[in-house]
C-alpha cells in the first residue's frame, strides 16, 4: 500500500454525510424498539463463540449503513489485508504488524512469508521450543538447584509482559496445574518484589525474565533484585553448599528475549531463553513467547485452544463482509461514539469476576495503540483519537460508579461481558446465585436504554420534590457480549476482538496503532534526573525549580 497518499476521513463525503445524519437524529432506543420489531435480530451477530448485541447502541439501520460507507472510504479492507500479509503498516518503525501470526495453525497454507523469513516456521519453531520445555517443568524433569519440583513460576516484565500473562492467568485459574501456580512483578517499586517473594520457597521458585531486548529499566532491575533474593534465601537455607551460584541462577532464571549475549551475561543459559519478533508489539504479545509463565502453568493444550480462539476471530475479521462483521462493527461504532456523539471514555464492564483484570489490559492495548496526536504522514490528527478505557467487575461496579453511567452528564458508552455458565455454580437457599447474577447484567443494560419516565417514578407514590432525582433519561449505549463459557478460546476471542477493534479506529483516524513513542520521554528523563535523586547537585541544578523542590524534598525526608 502507498501510506504516502491518507486518506483524511474527516474531509470525506462519507463523513459529512455522518455528521449531517448526527445532526438530524433524535435518539430514542424505547421508540426505536417499539417501532421495529426486528431491531434485536438485526443488530445482533456471532463471531466464533461471541453472541454480541448492538442493539441497545444509538444507531439506526441508516447510522450502520454510512458506517460501512466510511470504512470503505478509509481503505478498511486494504489495511486489514496489509496487516494480515505483512506489509510495513508500523510506519514509524518500519516494521510489518503480525500479531496475527502468532496463532495462525502450524499447517496454514500457504505459508506466510515476510521480509525474507518464513514467519509461521519461526512462530512453530518457538512455540514447539516453549512447550518441551513447559512439559519439563510441569512433569517434574527440570527441578531447582536442590532437586525439588519447580511449584510457583513468577514472570518479572511491564507492560505488555505483564498485563497480558497476569490478565490470562487470572482468566483462566480453573484451568491451572495442580501444584502449580504463577506469580507476577512489574513495579519497579521494590515493594512489587518483597510483597511477591516474600511467602515462597526459593528452591521451588523458577523466575522468567521477560524483556525482548533485556534492556527494559524496570524489568532488569527486578530481575537482579529477585536473583539477589534468591542466592540470599538459599545461602540462608544452607542449600547452596557445594554449589555454584551460576548453577543455580541457571536453574531458577529462563529468559523471554532475543538478545542472548544479554541474558548469558545475566546468568541464564541462552538455551532458556524464548524470542519473539519486532512486528509483535508489546500490548499484543500474550500469545507468543511473552506466555510462557501461561503455558507452563495450564499446559499445551490449553495454551493451542487459547490461541485457537484468537484465530477464530482473526479469519472472521478478515473475510466477513462489514455488515455482520463484529470488530469492525464495534470499531465503526467507536468512531461514532467518540467523534458524532462526543464520548471521551469507553467503560468494559465484565460480569465474571475471572476476567477482573480485563480492563486494566485493554487500557494499555486501546490507549497505547490509539493515544496519538499525529497521524501516519506526520500531519497533525483532525478530529478526536482514542478514548480512556476503563472498568471493574459487575456488580461491583454498580455499587461504585454506575451512577454517573446512569445519571451524570456525560456520554459513557459501555461494553458488558457474561457468560451463560458459571465456573462456581452455587445456590443461596432455592436462588441459583449465577441467575441472580446474570439478571443484574440484563438489567442494567436494560436500564441504560430504556430508563424511566417522570410519569413512572411519580407511578411508584414518589414524593413530586424528588422525582426528577429519580429520573433515567436512558439513550445511554451499551453493547452486550456473550458466550457460553469462559474458556481457554472464548478468551482468545475476547482479546482478537478488541485487538481489531482498535485497529479499526486507527485506521479511520490514520494514526500509527503499533508504535508507542509516547512511554519514551519519561523514562529518558528519569535516567537523567537519577543522579540528582541520588545527590548529584550539579545534576539537580540543571533541573525546573519544581522539580528541583521535589527532589530536595526527598534528600531531606530520606532517612
Amino acid at each position: 500500500m502507498d501510506f504516502s497518499q491518507l486518506t483524511d476521513a474527516t474531509t470525506t463525503s462519507e463523513w459529512k454525510a455522518l455528521a449531517d445524519h448526527h445532526d438530524s437524529l433524535a435518539p430514542d432506543l424505547r421508540e426505536w424498539f417499539a417501532n421495529d420489531p426486528q431491531r434485536a435480530s438485526k443488530n445482533t451477530h456471532r463471531a466464533g463463540d461471541l453472541y454480541v448485541d448492538l442493539s441497545k447502541n444509538l444507531i439506526t439501520d441508516e447510522t450502520v449503513e454510512l458506517l460501512g460507507k466510511l470504512a470503505e472510504a478509509v481503505n478498511l479492507t486494504g489495511y486489514t489485508e496489509a496487516m494480515f500479509t505483512g506489509e510495513h503498516i508500523n510506519i514509524t518503525e518500519d516494521r510489518a504488524v503480525l500479531h496475527t501470526a502468532l496463532r495462525r495453525p502450524e499447517a496454514k497454507t500457504p505459508e506466510l512469508v515476510v521480509d525474507g523469513q518464513n514467519v509461521d516456521k519461526d512462530v512453530h519453531t518457538v512455540l514447539n521450543k516453549i512447550y518441551a520445555f513447559a512439559e519439563r517443568v510441569r512433569t517434574g524433569e527440570w527441578v531447582g538447584i536442590t532437586g525439588k519440583k519447580i511449584e510457583t513460576i513468577v514472570n518479572i516484565g511491564i507492560g505488555g509482559s505483564d498485563l497480558g500473562p497476569v490478565m490470562v492467568y487470572e482468566a483462566l485459574k480453573p484451568y491451572k496445574q495442580e501444584g502449580l501456580s504463577a506469580r507476577f512483578i512489574s513495579n519497579i517499586d521494590p515493594t512489587d518484589v518483597a510483597e511477591t517473594v516474600a511467602d515462597l520457597d526459593p528452591e521451588t521458585t523458577l523466575f522468567i525474565v521477560a524483556s525482548k531486548t533485556f534492556g527494559t529499566l524496570e524489568t532488569l532491575t527486578n530481575a537482579r533484585v529477585a536473583r539477589e533474593w534468591l542466592l540470599d534465601a538459599l545461602r540462608d537455607a544452607d542449600a547452596l553448599e557445594g554449589k555454584e551460584e551460576t548453577e543455580a541462577v541457571a536453574k531458577h532464571f529462563v529468559a523471554v528475549s532475543t538478545a542472548l549475549d544479554k541474558v548469558a551475561e545475566f546468568g541464564i543459559d541462552p538455551e532458556n531463553a524464548f524470542g519473539f519478533w519486532n512486528w509483535v508489539g508489546g500490548r499484543y504479545s500474550v500469545d507468543s513467547a511473552i506466555g510462557t509463565s501461561l503455558v507452563i502453568v495450564f499446559g499445551q493444550q490449553v495454551f493451542e485452544d487459547f490461541l485457537a480462539g484468537f484465530h477464530a476471530i482473526d479469519e472472521h475479521f478478515r473475510t466477513t463482509e462489514f455488515s455482520q462483521n463484529v470488530p469492525a462493527l464495534m470499531g465503526m461504532l467507536n468512531i461514532w461514539n467518540v467523534n458524532f456523539l462526543g464520548a471521551h471514555t469507553h467503560a468494559v464492564l465484565p460480569y465474571d469476576q475471572y476476567l477482573h483484570r480485563f480492563p486494566a489490559y485493554l487500557q494499555q492495548l486501546t490507549m497505547e495503540s490509539n493515544g496519538k496526536g499525529v497521524r501516519m504522514d506526520g500531519s497533525p490528527v483532525t478530529c478526536e483519537t482514542g478514548e480512556v478505557f476503563w472498568g471493574e467487575p459487575g456488580t461491583n461496579g454498580q455499587h461504585a460508579f454506575y451512577q454517573l453511567i446512569h445519571q451524570g452528564t456525560r456520554l459513557i458508552p459501555a461494553d458488558f461481558i457474561a457468560f451463560a455458565n458459571p465456573v462456581h455454580p452455587a445456590k443461596d437457599g432455592e436462588q441459583d446465585v449465577h441467575e441472580l447474577f446474570l439478571a443484574n447484567f440484563f438489567a442494567q443494560t436494560q436500564a441504560l436504554a430504556f430508563g424511566k419516565t417522570a410519569d413512572e417514578v411519580r407511578a411508584e407514590g414518589t414524593a413530586e420534590q424528588i422525582v426528577p432525582a429519580r429520573v433515567f433519561t436512558g439513550n445511554r449505549p451499551t453493547t452486550s457480549i456473550m458466550a457460553s463459557k469462559l474458556t481457554p478460546s472464548v478468551l482468545g476471542q475476547l482479546i482478537a476482538l478488541y485487538e481489531h477493534i482498535t485497529f479499526v479506529q486507527g485506521v479511520v483516524w490514520g494514526i500509527d496503532s503499533f508504535d508507542q513513542w509516547g512511554v519514551e520521554l519519561g523514562k529518558k528523563l528519569a535516567l537523567e534526573i537519577a543522579p540528582a535523586v541520588a545527590g548529584d547537585r550539579e545534576v539537580l541544578a540543571q533541573q525546573d525549580s519544581s522539580t528541583q523542590g521535589l527532589v530536595d524534598f526527598y534528600l531531606e525526608n530520606r532517612s
